[in-house]
């Protein structure tokens, strides 16, 4: 029997609150000190279409989903046809046969428990709908785990606490119907995994890294946030829109991309922290807002969260192929700094870093997420907020802008590249913000040594910033045979995969925050490795020519996938062990 290691699934038709459950099983076992990774697959339609919501537990951290199904609860037929290639012998899975068409004996003889439920029925019969269907599986599921049903209601009274009451109690009362059917009609002892609830210290929360994106702007002091919905990074304009206006933020869903880019440059002209997100194609349509951000000097933080391209591609799959894009946008040459998170904690406190870098280089700071981490759960500690130091870099205080009145010079040519700052509204500076090449006070100016002065002052504000840029970490031994690379959201997958400890080699990886410029550790980790071995949801390897460019060094073994799914840990040791034997 396993023990606090358990992979479940739940699967069928939009509508029947997949993911909701889901979220909701996931916060059940994390209640009890357990740790979870949840991935989510869903189609590109308005309406219908096959769902998944999998939750993978454990007792230790984990940062990734798995193949293997321990136990599939199948709303509808599809679900099994769709799955069963990812039960494996002892497997379970929950059906309604009074309902649904399933092959049993299929199931049996391939060693497949079987737990026949009539959640539909018993849906009813709480005085429900069948929509309550998924909160009878979860109260099942709980019995065949031998877990609290206590944590699933309190659980359950959260999640209905905003509707009427009476929603409430009745999913607590599908939930304890399906779990006495459980214990009423089966030998829950016979299933293959149990869960126990363990003790630590604190609470776990369950989180997205989209949803980390959004309080990481709120601790780093934003006070505008503008966008123009799209997938996958439409959850960080809700979770804002719920929490932002409470802590003085205004949260504007703006007509058009090309809004939401000028209007934060407004806001961050005006002194105030701004920031917008958006996918890939939104990103296009602003590439002339980060150019305009660029020349003016202005700092903004923009969150691009990744999805299948080129055009609409696979809006609710995910990929990591706008690197190119991201690092090189905008036309002319100027500075940007491009933060690629692993996972929810660290888009928390890169967010945060963001912030800082905008505003101590007075460019834009691009964060690149993509839908795996943007829309998966992860379990976690809280965030310590007294980590966010807000360094808000050359802003002038009202004393010293007064005192320089005329004198003072928007684009002033400093050594270290970065002007004084002044905002509008300050008593005594006269201000011109211009998009065209300018001198240093801002009036238009094209003469040969004003460019060339401009263009360096511009380039040399990336060095202000490369101090707090965060350095290429290392996980696994100082020196293995293979050194795996990867950038953002490959971490979770790499780890784990490091943690099951099925290579017959010895792997190491090698992990990327800051992606533009390259941190300051890159070559001295590079170069100790024997082989490298690049890790990479796109198909042409777009980190390995950024590293090229960057050090010199070529990594020409590649593991790429981009059919929208993500790496997962076992498949990343079945290929390396086959590769290099």
């Amino acid at each position: 029997m396993k023990i606090n290691d358990f992979n479940w699934k739940i699967g069928g038709q939009a509508g029947f609150g997949i993911v909701s459950s889901g979220l909701m099983f996931a916060k059940t076992v994390t209640r009890g000190g357990l740790f979870i990774y949840s991935y989510v697959e869903k189609p590109s339609l308005i309406r219908g279409g096959h769902n998944t919501y999998q939750v993978y537990v454990n007792k230790k951290p984990v940062y990734s989903q798995r193949k293997q199904v321990d136990l599939l609860v199948a709303l509808n037929s599809e679900t099994v046809d769709l799955h069963l290639h990812e039960l494996s012998v002892g497997s379970a899975v929950i059906i309604d046969s009074e309902k649904m068409r399933v092959d049993v004996a299929k199931l049996k003889r391939r060693k497949i428990k079987v737990y026949d439920i009539p959640f539909n029925r018993l849906a009813r019969e709480a005085g429900g709908q069948e929509v309550m269907r998924n909160t009878v599986t979860l109260g099942a599921t709980v019995a065949l785990l031998d877990y609290d049903l206590n944590i699933l209601e309190k659980v359950i009274k959260e999640q209905f606490s905003h509707k009427q009451a009476d929603i409430a109690k009745k999913n607590i009362k599908a939930a304890r119907s399906g779990y006495r059917y459980v214990m009423d009609n089966y030998k829950t002892s016979e299933f293959k995994c149990l869960l126990k609830p363990q003790k630590r210290q604190g609470r776990l929360m369950v989180i997205t890294a989209n949803e980390a994106t959004a309080v990481g702007a709120i601790a780093a002091g934003c006070k505008f946030y503008a966008a123009y919905p799209m997938t996958p990074a439409s959850s960080i304009l809700h979770t804002l829109a719920k929490f932002g206006p409470d802590k003085g933020m205004v949260v504007r869903q703006v007509e058009d991309e090309i809004s939401a880019i000028n209007a934060i440059q407004g806001a961050a002209t005006a002194g105030v922290r701004a920031m917008l997100a958006t996918s890939g194609g939104g990103f296009a349509l602003m590439v002339e807002g980060v150019s305009l951000a660029g020349i003016t000097e202005t700092p903004i933080v923009i969150v691009e969260a990744m999805r299948g391209g080129p055009a609409t591609g696979l809006p609710t799959w995910t990929e990591q192929a706008d690197l190119q894009f991201v690092v090189s946008a905008g036309h002319g040459e100027f500075p940007r700094v491009v933060l690629a998170p692993g996972d929810a904690e660290e888009a928390f406190y890169l967010t945060a870093l963001a912030f800082n870098l905008a505003e101590l280089m007075q460019s834009p700071v691009i964060l690149l997420l993509d839908k795996y981490i943007s829309e998966n759960h992860l379990s976690l500690p809280f965030f310590d907020t007294g980590r966010i130091k807000i360094k808000r870099g050359k802003i002038l205080s009202d004393k010293a802008a007064a005192q320089l009145g005329e004198k003072y010079r928007r684009y002033k040519v400093t050594k270290d590249g970065v002007s004084p700052r002044a905002l509008p509204g300050q008593k005594g500076p006269v201000m011109f913000i211009n998009s065209d090449e300018h001198d240093e006070m801002g009036f238009s100016e094209e003469s040969a040594e004003n460019r060339i002065a401009q263009v360096d002052k511009r380039a040399r504000k990336i060095n202000v910033v490369k101090p707090y840029l965060p350095p290429a970490k290392l996980y696994g031994p100082r020196q293995a045979d293979i050194t795996l690379v990867g950038w953002g959201s490959v971490k979770g997958p790499i780890i784990d995969a490091l943690a099951m400890g099925g290579f017959k080699k010895k792997v190491n990886f090698v992990h990327f925050n800051c992606v533009e410029p390259l941190p300051k550790n890159t070559l001295t980790l590079l170069q100790r490795a024997k082989k490298l071995v690049m890790v990479e949801n796109n198909s042409t390897g777009q980190f390995t020519r950024l590293l090229r460019a960057g050090t010199g060094i070529e990594i020409k073994d590649k593991i790429l996938r981009y059919d929208g799914r993500p790496f997962y840990p076992s498949e990343l040791i079945q290929e390396i062990n086959k590769r290099f034997r």
